[in-house]
C-alpha cells in the first residue's frame, strides 16, 4: 500500500492513491483554508470506513439488511506525547436479533485499521534530498 500527498499551498495538500485523490486541510482556526478534512479526521474516516465494510460484510453473508448503516467515530485528545488516545465506534442503523449484535462487533474487531491502532506498528522515518 502506498499513498503519497503533495504539497499545494497555506496547510493544504493533495492525496492520491491508486489513482484516488482527495485535499487535506486545516480549518481557518488552525491557519488553514478547510477546504478538507485534517490529518485527524482522515484517520477517524479510514477507521470508520473499515469498521463499516466489516459491518456489512457480516451482514451480507449472512442475508441481513445493510440499508441504513452508519459508522460513528469519535475520539478524545490526549497529550504528551499529542495523540488521539481514545476512539469510540459507533455501529448505527441496523436491526438484528441479540445474537447478531455481538457478532457484528467481534467483526468489527478484525477491522485492519481498528488492529493497527491496538498493536503499534513500526514506523520508520526518512528524509530525501530533492534531485536537482
Amino acid at each position: 500500500m502506498e499513498s503519497l500527498i503533495r504539497y499545494l499551498s497555506g496547510t493544504k495538500f493533495e492525496v492520491s492513491s491508486r489513482g484516488h485523490k482527495l485535499i487535506c486541510d486545516q480549518p481557518a482556526s488552525n491557519g488553514g483554508a478547510d477546504e478538507g478534512m485534517t490529518p485527524p479526521e482522515l484517520l477517524l474516516a479510514s477507521l470508520a470506513t473499515c469498521a463499516g465494510f466489516y459491518a456489512v460484510q457480516y451482514l451480507k453473508t449472512r442475508s441481513l439488511e445493510t440499508q441504513g448503516l452508519e459508522v460513528r467515530v469519535t475520539a478524545e485528545k490526549a497529550a504528551q506525547p499529542a495523540r488521539l488516545g481514545k476512539f469510540r465506534i459507533e455501529i448505527r442503523g441496523v436491526h438484528v436479533e441479540g445474537r447478531h449484535r455481538e457478532a457484528i462487533l467481534r467483526a468489527v474487531e478484525s477491522c485492519l485499521v481498528h488492529n493497527t491502532l491496538l498493536n503499534a506498528p513500526q514506523i520508520e522515518l526518512a528524509l530525501e534530498e530533492a534531485s536537482a
